[in-house]
C-alpha cells in the first residue's frame, strides 16, 4: 500500500472518529431548527431601508489555490469508501484498496459504516475491522463496548506523501470532497464540515480545500463519461448489450458484476476526457433524472444538458426521503418479532449483540439474491447462540415458535436455517420499493419533469432486480433506464470528477426560501397594526421578511445576493443577523407559520474601525453552490470583514 493510500485511510479513520465526537455532543444537530423569533431578538442589526438591495453574479466562483490531488470520501449509511485522482491525470480515478475482512462473495471495494468504541468510549476501529473484532468478543465483555452501525441518518496525520510519480507534497495539496444526500439541509452539511475540521482534514482558515458534493449530482457527473460497455440499458424495447428488456432485469447486472470483479485488481478506472458515447446522444435542452438509491436515502434530481460545454442545469429541486435499503432490514426485524416475539428480539440484541450482527450479515447476503423470477427458497443461517438463547428464554425450540407463529411462508430447516419462500423475501422489499415508486410517480407528474430521455439508476440499492423491475414497470417505456457497471462506486467516482471541476453544475434550485427580518416604513392599510413600532417619531413595521432567494428558484453558480448592514453603535465589534427559512415561496413576515430561524450570519468588524459616523458593511451571500457562503467588506475602508454563517447552533 503506497503512502497516499495509507494517508487516505488514516484520514477516513479520523473523520469517523470526529463524527462520533460531534454526534455525542450534538445529537440533535440535524433536527428541525427552532421556530422563528421576532425582530426583538437581542443582537440583531436590522437592514437599513435606505440601502440598496440587489443580486449579482460572481463568475469566479470556486477559484482558489491549485491542488495536486483530489480525494473523495463517500460516507454512506451502510458502507463507505474513498477514491482519488491526480490533477495531472484527471482521467485516472483510483479507488480504495481492498479492505481486510469482508464477506465471502460480497464486494468489499467499500467498508461497512461501523465504528467500535472501547468501554471507556475511546475510538478503537471502524469498518470490517470493527465488525470482526466485535464479533470475537466474549458476550459478557461485548456488552461494555459500543458498536455503532448505519448511523449516518442520525446525523491525522499530516505527514508528507508521495504520489505515484515520486513527487513530495503535503495535506495542503489535497482537495477533499465529502458526499452527502441532496435532500440534506444546511445544518447537516455544516455538521459534516465540522467533522472534517475536527479530524484535521483541512484547516478552518482554508475552507476552500474541502467541498461538499451532493450524491446524485456526483452520479450525474460520472454518467456523462459512460461508454456503452460500462452500463446496462433496461429501458429500451430492443436488445441492448446482448439482452432483451425482460432479460436485462437482473441478468445484465450479474454479468456487469462479473466483468467489474475481473477488472478490479488494478483499482484504477479510466474515464473519458470528453463526453461518453451515451452522452453524445443528448442534444441541447435534453432532460434526464438521476435516482440515487442508497442504504439510508433515495435522492432524485432532474438535470438538463447545456451545450456545447456539456454543463448541467438543475430543473427541479432535489427530492427524496428515507427509502434506502435499510428499510428492508427493518422489515426483516419486524418479521422476526412476529415469529419470536419483540421481547425476545430486544433481549437478544442486548444479551448477544455480536450474534445479532452475524444474523443481519447472513440476511444481507440472502437479500442480495432476491429477484422477481426466483422460484427456490432462500436460506438464512441462524447463529447457534440465537437457537440456544431462545430455548432458554422461552423454554421451547425455534422450530416450535415457527409452527405456532402462523407465518406460513417461513419454514425451519433441520440444518439450522430459516427457509423463506421468494414471495416472503419480496414482501420485505415491498414497503420500501412502494415509497420509491410513489415518489418517482409524483416527480414525473411535475411540469418540469416532462420529456425525460434517460433515468440513471445509481447507488448500491440500484443493483436490486426487484427495484429495477418496479422502476421499469412504472415508466412503461417513457424513458431509457441506465444502470452503470459497479453501480455502488458511481457516486464515489463522480465525486472525484466534481472535485476536479466544481463548476460543472452551472444552475441549481434552491430547496428553501431564505431571508432576514428587517424594519420597513409602516404603510397604513398594508401592514398589520400589531407590527407597528414607533421610534423617534417614525413609524416602522417590524418582522418584515426580506427575501434573499425563494424556494425552487433557479440560482446560477457564483450568483450572489448583496445586502448592506450598519452597526447599531460605533463601538460595536460584532454584527449578528438571524437567517430565516421556509418551504413557502411567498413569505411576508418572519412570524408566519412555517417560517423558522435556521442560521446566524456573523460579521466580525474588529480591526476595521473608521472615522465614518455611519459605517456600511456590504455583505454578499452565494446560494448557487452546494453550501451557502458569505463574504463581507467595510465600504469605507475596503477592508475584508470576517463573515460566517452558522446553521448548527439554532
Amino acid at each position: 500500500m503506497n503512502t497516499f493510500a495509507r494517508h487516505s485511510i488514516c484520514c477516513l479513520l479520523l473523520f469517523y472518529h470526529s463524527l462520533y465526537l460531534l454526534l455525542s455532543v450534538s445529537s440533535d444537530a440535524m433536527a428541525t431548527p427552532s421556530p422563528a423569533k421576532s425582530m426583538g431578538d437581542p443582537g440583531i442589526t436590522p437592514l437599513s431601508p435606505s440601502h440598496i438591495q440587489q443580486n449579482d453574479t460572481d463568475s469566479n466562483a470556486h477559484t482558489g489555490p491549485s491542488f495536486i490531488v483530489v480525494v473523495a470520501i463517500d460516507f454512506g449509511t451502510t458502507s463507505s469508501g474513498y477514491a482519488y485522482a491526480f490533477t495531472k491525470e484527471p482521467e485516472c480515478i483510483h479507488t480504495m484498496r481492498r479492505w481486510e475482512g469482508g464477506d465471502p462473495g460480497v464486494s468489499n471495494q467499500k467498508t461497512p459504516t461501523t465504528i467500535l468504541l472501547t468501554p471507556d468510549r475511546k475510538f478503537h476501529s471502524f469498518g470490517y475491522a470493527a465488525r470482526d473484532f466485535y464479533h470475537d468478543l466474549d458476550p459478557t465483555e461485548s456488552k461494555h463496548w459500543l458498536y455503532l452501525e448505519k448511523f449516518k441518518m442520525k446525523l491525522h496525520t499530516t505527514a508528507e506523501l508521495s504520489d505515484q510519480a515520486g513527487a513530495e507534497f503535503d495535506n495542503a495539496d489535497i482537495r477533499w470532497v465529502i458526499t452527502v444526500p441532496a435532500i440534506w439541509k444546511m445544518p447537516a452539511k455544516q455538521f459534516m464540515r465540522e467533522a472534517a475540521y475536527k479530524a484535521g482534514l483541512v484547516p478552518r482558515d482554508n475552507p476552500e480545500q474541502l467541498i461538499i458534493a451532493l450524491e446524485p449530482e456526483a452520479a450525474s457527473i460520472y454518467c456523462r463519461k459512460l461508454r456503452l460497455h460500462q452500463m446496462i440499458d433496461i429501458g429500451t424495447k430492443t436488445n441492448q448489450n446482448g439482452f432483451s428488456p425482460t432479460e436485462n432485469v437482473g441478468a445484465g447486472m450479474i454479468q456487469a458484476k462479473e466483468h467489474v470483479r475481473s477488472k478490479r485488481q488494478s483499482r484504477t478506472f479510466l474515464v473519458e476526457n470528453v463526453i461518453g458515447e451515451l452522452w453524445s446522444e443528448l442534444e441541447e435542452g435534453d432532460r434526464y433524472v438521476v435516482v440515487d438509491c442508497g442504504g439510508g436515502t433515495v435522492d432524485l434530481t432532474v438535470h438538463q444538458i447545456r451545450l456545447p460545454e456539456g454543463h448541467l442545469k438543475e430543473l427541479y429541486k432535489a427530492s427524496g426521503g428515507p427509502y434506502g435499503s435499510i428499510g428492508i432490514d427493518y422489515e426483516f426485524e419486524k418479521l422476526l418479532c412476529k415469529i419470536f416475539g419483540p421481547d425476545f428480539i430486544d433481549q437478544f440484541k442486548v444479551k448477544r449483540p455480536a450474534a445479532w450482527v452475524d444474523l443481519m450479515i447472513a440476511f444481507e447476503s440472502r437479500k442480495r439474491a432476491a429477484a422477481p423470477d426466483r422460484t427456490n427458497p432462500l436460506n438464512i443461517n441462524l447463529p447457534f447462540s440465537f437457537i440456544d438463547y431462545y430455548k432458554k428464554f422461552r423454554g421451547h425450540s425455534v422450530e416450535h415458535a415457527l409452527r405456532k407463529s402462523n407465518v406460513d411462508f417461513v419454514k425451519w430447516s433441520s440444518q439450522g436455517m430459516l427457509r423463506m419462500n421468494p414471495d416472503a423475501m419480496n414482501a420485505l422489499f415491498k414497503p420500501t420499493i412502494d415509497h420509491i415508486i410513489q415518489h418517482l410517480t409524483d416527480l414525473f407528474e411535475k411540469p418540469e419533469v416532462s420529456d425525460i430521455k434517460f433515468l440513471f439508476l445509481v447507488g448500491g440499492f440500484a443493483e436490486s432486480p426487484l427495484l429495477q423491475q418496479a422502476v421499469q414497470n412504472m415508466l412503461q417505456g417513457r424513458s431509457r433506464i441506465i444502470i452503470p457497471h459497479d453501480v455502488g462506486l458511481t457516486i464515489l467516482k463522480g465525486a472525484v470528477l466534481f472535485g476536479l471541476d466544481p463548476s460543472i453544475i452551472k444552475v441549481r434550485r434552491s430547496p428553501l426560501t431564505y431571508g432576514v427580518g428587517v424594519l420597513n416604513r409602516y404603510v397604513e392599510g398594508k401592514h398589520p397594526p400589531d407590527k407597528m413600532l414607533v421610534k423617534d417619531g417614525t413609524r416602522w413595521c417590524t418582522d418584515v421578511f426580506d427575501t434573499f432567494i425563494t424556494c425552487d428558484q433557479s440560482v446560477a453558480l457564483g450568483e450572489t445576493v448583496k445586502r448592506s448592514y450598519t452597526p447599531a453603535k460605533p463601538s460595536q465589534q460584532v454584527i449578528v443577523i438571524h437567517i430565516y427559512c421556509s418551504e413557502k415561496e411567498g413569505v411576508g413576515f418572519i412570524s408566519e407559520l412555517g417560517v423558522r430561524k435556521c442560521g446566524t450570519l456573523r460579521l466580525d468588524v474588529t480591526g476595521t474601525e473608521s472615522t465614518v459616523v455611519r459605517r456600511e458593511i456590504q455583505t454578499l451571500m452565494q446560494f448557487g453552490d452546494t453550501e451557502i457562503r458569505a463574504m463581507a467588506v467595510d465600504v469605507a475602508t475596503s477592508r475584508t470583514v470576517k463573515a460566517s454563517i452558522d446553521f448548527l447552533s439554532q
